[in-house]
C-alpha cells in the first residue's frame, strides 16, 4: 500500500484528491505523482480485496495505445508476464461465410494490443503505489461529505479524516457519489443484455488470435489470454442468463461449446463464472466547479469493441498531460479554463465511441434478412479495401486522432 498518513485531527492535504482508486483512478494518480502532483486516493475497497482471483473475471483488451500509457507509467513491467498479445482480429457473423481479418503485419505493429486479467493491473497498481511519497492511499475509505469551494475543495471521510485539496476527480465508475453530488445528469439506457465472463482452457494454442462472433443475442468474443486459455464475453439477452448461470458446469459448459466450436480441440471452463448487465451512459459534462470526471464516471459504454478501458486510460493520458503541465506554468489544477481544456481534448473521442459501440451492437444484434445481409457487404467491401481496411485497424490500435504524449510514446 502506499504511504498512508497517520489518522490525526490535523487535515490532509494535497494537490489533487481522487475518488475511486481502481484500474482509471489508480493509473492516474501514478501519473499525476510522476508529475510532482500531490495525490490523495480514496478507495472504498481494501487494497488486498481487488488482488483475490474471486474478485472480478473480467480481463480487459488493451489496445497497443494504452500499452503504451501503462509502460510510461511504470506499470507494464509488472504485468507482462501475464498478457498475451493479440496479433490477428478476426470478425465473423454467424455461420455467414463473410469475414473480417486483421492482420498487425499489415500496419508494421507488434500487436493490435494485448489481453491482460484485471487483477494483474491491480496488482501493478498496488505495487507501484508504494514508489511514490507524494501519493497517499486511503482505503478503505469513504467520501460522506463534500464541499467545493471557490478557492479549494474539502471533502470529510466515514472515519472522520478530513481532505483539503484544490482539484477533486471522481473516478468511482458507473455510480459516480462524486457525479451525483454534483448534481451532473447523465443520459443512459439498457440494452436489455448481459455478459457472461468467464475464462476457458483448451487443447490447442490460440496462436494469439481474438476473435469476435456476431450471433443474434449479440456478440461473442473469444480473447487470447497467456497459455493455452481464453476469456470469454458472452452477449446474452437478459431474460436467458438467470437460467445459464444456474446450470451446473457440464450443462454449461456445453451450451459454451455450442456457440465456441470446436477450432481448439478439448474446451473447459476454469474458475467462476460472472454476469455483468450492459447499458451504455453518458454524463452531460465532465467538469464542473473544481471537479472533473474521468473513466465510467464520465462514459460507460457496451463492451463490443472492447474499448471501455481505452477509454478510461485515453482520459488518464490526457488529463494528466493537462494538471502536469497547469502544474509546470504555475497554474491552479481547479481552474476553470485547465478543466476545460480536459473537457474539449475528450469529448468528442469519447462521443463518437459511445455512438459507434452502440451503432454497431443494433446493427448485429438482430437476425433481420436485409440487415444481415448489408452487414456482411460491408464486411467483405472493408476486407477488400486495404487502405480502408488500415483505418479500422488504426483505430483497433488506438492511434486515431490527437494523441496525448503518453500514447505517443512520449514521456509526460
Amino acid at each position: 500500500m502506499a504511504k498512508t498518513k497517520p489518522v490525526s485531527d490535523k487535515e490532509l492535504q494535497a494537490d489533487v484528491l481522487i475518488a475511486g482508486g481502481g484500474l482509471v483512478g489508480g493509473t492516474l494518480a501514478c501519473g499525476l505523482a510522476m508529475g510532482g502532483v500531490s495525490v490523495i486516493v480514496v478507495d472504498t475497497l481494501a487494497p488486498a480485496d481487488g488482488l483475490e482471483a474471486a474478485f472480478d473475471g473480467r480481463a480487459s483488451a488493451i489496445a497497443l495505445s494504452s500499452k503504451r500509457v501503462l509502460d510510461g507509467l511504470g506499470l507494464w513491467s509488472e504485468m507482462q508476464p501475464d498478457t498475451a498479445a493479440i496479433k490477428e482480429i478476426r470478425v465473423s457473423d454467424g455461420e455467414s461465410l463473410f469475414f473480417l481479418h486483421y492482420d498487425r503485419h499489415d500496419v508494421g505493429a507488434e500487436a493490435f494490443g494485448y489481453m491482460v486479467e484485471n487483477r494483474s493491473i491491480r496488482t501493478a497498481l498496488a505495487g507501484r503505489f508504494r514508489d511514490f511519497d507524494n501519493l497517499t492511499l486511503l482505503a478503505p475509505a469513504r467520501i460522506v461529505a463534500l464541499e467545493r469551494t471557490p478557492g479549494d475543495v474539502r471533502a470529510t471521510l466515514d472515519d472522520g479524516r478530513k481532505v483539503r485539496a484544490r482539484l477533486i476527480i471522481g473516478a468511482e465508475g458507473r455510480r459516480s457519489p462524486t457525479r451525483e453530488q454534483a448534481g451532473i445528469k447523465i443520459t443512459n439506457w439498457s440494452y436489455k443484455q448481459t455478459g457472461i465472463v468467464c475464462t476457458v482452457t483448451h487443447e490447442k494454442p490460440h496462436d494469439n488470435v481474438a476473435h469476435e462472433r456476431f450471433l443474434v443475442a449479440g456478440p461473442f468474443a473469444i480473447l487470447p489470454l497467456s497459455g493455452n486459455r481464453s476469456s470469454i464475453v458472452w452477449t446474452e439477452r437478459d431474460e436467458k442468463v438467470p437460467g445459464l448461470m444456474a446450470l451446473d458446469d457440464e450443462a454449461f459448459l456445453g451450451e459454451l461449446r455450442g456457440r465456441f466450436g470446436d477450432f481448439l480441440g478439448k474446451l473447459d471452463v476454469t474458475g467462476p463464472r460472472w454476469a455483468y448487465p450492459l447499458s451504455l451512459q453518458y454524463a452531460e459534462r465532465a467538469v464542473d466547479h473544481r471537479l472533473v470526471l474521468a473513466g465510467d464516471a464520465s462514459h460507460g459504454m457496451h463492451p463490443i469493441a472492447g474499448q471501455g478501458l481505452n477509454m478510461g486510460l485515453r482520459d488518464v493520458a490526457v488529463l494528466a498531460e493537462v494538471l502536469i503541465d497547469a502544474r509546470r506554468l504555475g497554474l491552479d489544477p481547479g481552474d476553470g479554463a485547465v478543466l476545460a481544456s480536459y473537457e474539449r481534448w475528450r469529448r468528442f473521442d469519447n462521443t463518437l465511441m459511445l455512438a459507434m459501440t452502440d451503432a454497431l451492437n443494433r446493427l448485429f444484434s438482430n437476425d433481420i434478412a436485409p440487415v444481415r445481409l448489408a452487414r456482411d457487404l460491408g464486411m467483405a467491401a472493408v476486407n477488400r479495401v486495404p487502405p480502408l481496411k488500415k483505418v479500422f485497424m488504426q483505430h483497433a490500435m488506438g492511434l486515431a486522432g490527437e494523441l496525448p504524449r503518453l500514447m505517443r510514446g512520449e514521456e509526460l
